[in-house]
């Protein structure tokens, strides 16, 4: 099976990513493990330089909303703009249960605009696995990739692992910011922004709300957080928000440990999650090196783990 290279996927567009998703999404149900998509998959890692951001929130807060204004002063801007959001699961076909058709209009003649919706299946996290595989690939053809997460709680922490900048968003009136922090998301975002501003007075407060509820939160680096007021029908607020996301972009991918880190917790997860801690703890070790070609690693691993498996079975 022939794979096609990094500069092939850049060069063949909307239709060769949306080809080789699909692909990779299959092999992998088939197979279990990357495979022959492991050099792809390293290649890509290697190359990416494209800020991945995630929004968090509850549901109905405007995240679907929100990014489509962004895409479109993104690519104002001359940038090539990616959005996988990540759906429920129908509960029938497995698949993502809203079309991204219905999320957000897009143009679909603009070769440098691509939006996926991804199913979460049985996934409550904020990220599905696919949906990591998909943004290593995205981040090597694109400028900005804006991750919309399924909104589901404590959970939604782990966005952070495979981002590069966390927006958390709150609905006015909502309480969010207060469940939020006590549930500790408050702990993860490098962006704050209350949504739709023009309810007036009800969004203020809330700002405020969320202010007094910063003051408890646990910074995640030595970037200060910031607080926004937006609105993405009247785009009040939304050129804010676009500069500070790209500045916060600018500061976190000069630094190589952040990248490190997420290669390292992406080898980790996927390790835990199909073989219990008992299993990765014979391999953690391996982990301590630098990871430069994070999916091979991974490829190995599993199925250095899988013949151990299938050897104490057998005895």
């Amino acid at each position: 099976m022939t794979v096609i290279t990094t500069n092939e996927l850049r060069l063949g567009g909307k239709a060769a990513m949306s080809r080789v998703l699909a692909d990779l999404e299959a092999y992998l149900a088939r197979q279990g493990h990357v495979g022959v998509y492991g050099p792809l998959l390293d290649e890509c890692w290697s190359q990416g330089r494209g800020l991945v951001v995630g929004f968090t929130g509850p549901p109905g807060v405007g995240k679907s909303t929100l990014t489509g204004k962004l895409l479109k002063l993104w690519r104002e801007d001359g940038l090539k703009v990616a959005v996988v959001a990540v759906d429920p699961s129908s509960r029938h076909s497995g698949g993502a249960l809203l079309g991204d058709r219905m999320r957000m209009r897009t143009d679909p003649d603009d070769a440098h605009s691509f939006v996926r919706s991804l199913a979460a299946r049985d996934h409550l996290g904020g990220l599905s696995e696919f949906a990591i595989y998909a943004l290593v690939l995205l981040r090597a053809c694109f400028d900005r990739v804006l991750v919309e997460t399924v909104g589901v709680g404590q959970s939604e922490t782990e966005v952070a692992d495979f981002v590069d900048s966390v927006v958390f968003l709150a609905q006015p009136g909502s309480g969010d910011a207060l469940q939020y922090m006590k549930a500790g998301i408050m702990e993860v975002p490098h962006i704050c922004a209350v949504t739709k501003s023009d309810m007036g007075m009800v969004a203020e407060r809330t700002l405020s709300d969320l202010k007094g509820s910063l003051s408890l939160a646990i910074s995640q680096d030595d970037w200060p957080m910031s607080l926004h007021l937006v609105s993405a029908s009247t785009g009040k607020g939304m050129e804010d928000l676009k500069q500070a996301i790209d500045q916060h972009g600018q500061h976190v991918q000069q630094q190589q440990k952040h990248r490190d880190d997420m290669a390292r917790n992406m080898v980790k997860g996927k390790l835990l999650a199909a073989f219990g801690r008992e299993g990765f703890a014979q391999v953690a070790h391996r982990l301590d090196q630098r990871l430069n070609n994070p999916f091979q690693m991974l490829d190995q691993l599993t199925m250095e783990l899988r013949q151990c498996l299938s050897s104490h079975q057998v005895s």
